[in-house]
């Protein structure tokens, strides 16, 4: 069905996840493949008090400026702390997540008339996605795949053989930042559309799954692309469906996650399929 999709909402909606799909795709298998998992729930956080400096400095327009400082910035600490203060990158992610968080919180809380505008921040609002944000989006998108054009093969090296491309010349310091600050970018690309509670499913969740069925990185950035379109696709689908015929509240980028998940629980037995044949 197409008709949905010709309505002007729809439509910029169903491009913002085609622009997310293109970089939370390949993003999601350095994701996966580092085992950050925890890092990019953290940054989804962390971009939080630059949300709530950026709207009171400059309303919603203040937003998308405020998140990309702070996103930034705890790519920044985070590389600081895990490759310059040795610290370990589980204890260097909780100390950034838990006071950016708590700063953002804090600045809410002393301005309860704003807290509702944040609170569509923390769950997202994908159908009212403004030309503006799409082209924000867009801009991010070419920023975030040139940097992993550039730096890809080098982060592959370092992914498997750290002591390998150190000992190449590479920093791996160097390295581990520029990662951080992609993950920062797509973070900041898609978090007003799905919210910080559900941006980490799209980091997550399309590699994962693309596990299932593949061993190679190119084809896991694939799949995951087309997951993430089929998903946001069908779920943009099936929360118009659901609303207007059914009467029944469901968000789309809810039922965009969801219907991620679900692919990821029906390739499981591929994976198992794969594995006794190779067995």
């Amino acid at each position: 069905m197409i008709e949905p999709f010709q309505l002007p909402f729809m439509g910029r909606a169903l491009a913002e996840i085609a622009l997310l799909a293109l970089i939370c795709g390949p993003v999601s298998v350095f994701v996966y493949a580092r085992r950050l998992s925890f890092v990019s729930d953290a940054l989804t956080h962390t971009v939080f008090p630059g949300v709530v400096i950026g709207f009171v400095a400059g309303g919603l327009a203040g937003v998308f400026a405020g998140a990309l400082v702070a996103a930034l910035l705890t790519a920044v600490v985070l590389t600081v702390l895990t490759r310059g203060a040795r610290v370990s990158d589980d204890t260097a992610t909780a100390v950034v997540l838990t006071a950016m968080f708590s700063i953002g919180v804090v600045l809410v809380s002393r301005r309860s008339s704003y807290t509702a505008d944040l609170t569509s921040f923390l769950f997202g609002r994908l159908l009212t996605v403004t030309p503006r944000q799409l082209a924000e989006t867009a801009v991010l998108a070419v920023v975030v795949l040139v940097g992993l054009l550039i730096g890809a093969r080098v982060m592959i090296f370092r992914t498997f053989d750290p002591a390998g491309a150190a000992a190449a010349g590479y920093r791996i310091a160097g390295i581990d930042l520029w990662l951080n600050v992609l993950v920062a970018l797509v973070v900041v690309a898609a978090v007003r559309a799905v919210g910080t509670i559900l941006v980490v499913a799209l980091l997550i969740v399309p590699a994962a799954a693309a596990r299932m069925v593949t061993d190679r990185l190119a084809v896991m950035a694939v799949v995951g692309t087309v997951l993430i379109v089929g998903a946001g696709y069908a779920g943009l689908l099936l929360s118009w469906t659901a609303s207007l015929e059914y009467g029944v509240a469901l968000t789309s980028a809810s039922a965009v996650v969801l219907l991620l998940v679900a692919a990821y629980l029906l390739l499981i037995p591929v994976r198992l399929l794969r594995r006794g044949l190779s067995a």
